[in-house]
This record gives C-alpha cells, sequence and structure tokens, in this order.
C-alpha cells in the first residue's frame, strides 16, 4: 500500500482561491475551490466540476475519505508563494 508514504500535492502548487484538497478512493488528488463532500458511494469527493481541478494521481488509496485537508494559514512573516 503505497499510499502510506507517498506525498500529498504541496500547497505551493495549489491554485490562489482553492483551499481544499482531498484524494478519491482510486488515488486521484483534486483541489477544490469550495468545501468538497464525501460521496461514498462512488469513492469521490463531490463538488461542482467548475470548483474542482486535477492534482496529481496518486496510488489508490483504501482511507481517501480521510485526506480531505484545507490550506495551511499563512502568518503575515510567510512569503506568499509568487515571492518564493
Amino acid at each position: 500500500m503505497g499510499h502510506e508514504n507517498e506525498p500529498r500535492p504541496s500547497w505551493s502548487e495549489a491554485p490562489d482561491g482553492w483551499n481544499w484538497l482531498a484524494q478519491d478512493a482510486d488515488g486521484r488528488w483534486f483541489w477544490y475551490a469550495v468545501e468538497p463532500q464525501l460521496g461514498l458511494a462512488g469513492g469521490v469527493w463531490r463538488s461542482p466540476r467548475s470548483a474542482q481541478q486535477f492534482a496529481r494521481r496518486g496510488e489508490a488509496n483504501p482511507l481517501w475519505y480521510e485526506t480531505c485537508t484545507t490550506r495551511p494559514e499563512q502568518t503575515p512573516d510567510q512569503p506568499h508563494k509568487e515571492e518564493i
């Protein structure tokens, strides 16, 4: 089960305003502009199509429903990704 050691996509790769990241059961990672909803029947996170963007392909993950995370808040002393 490679998912345990597989890195998540980096928030530095996320489009501005896309504040959620989650992995579907088949291993695909997506950025979300709105908080996605758990779709247990299909093994996917659900949101309007226009509010999701493919991030990366990963290994199938039986614990996919535990992967949804919110973008970490930046503190004032952290540079924005454009400044790095």
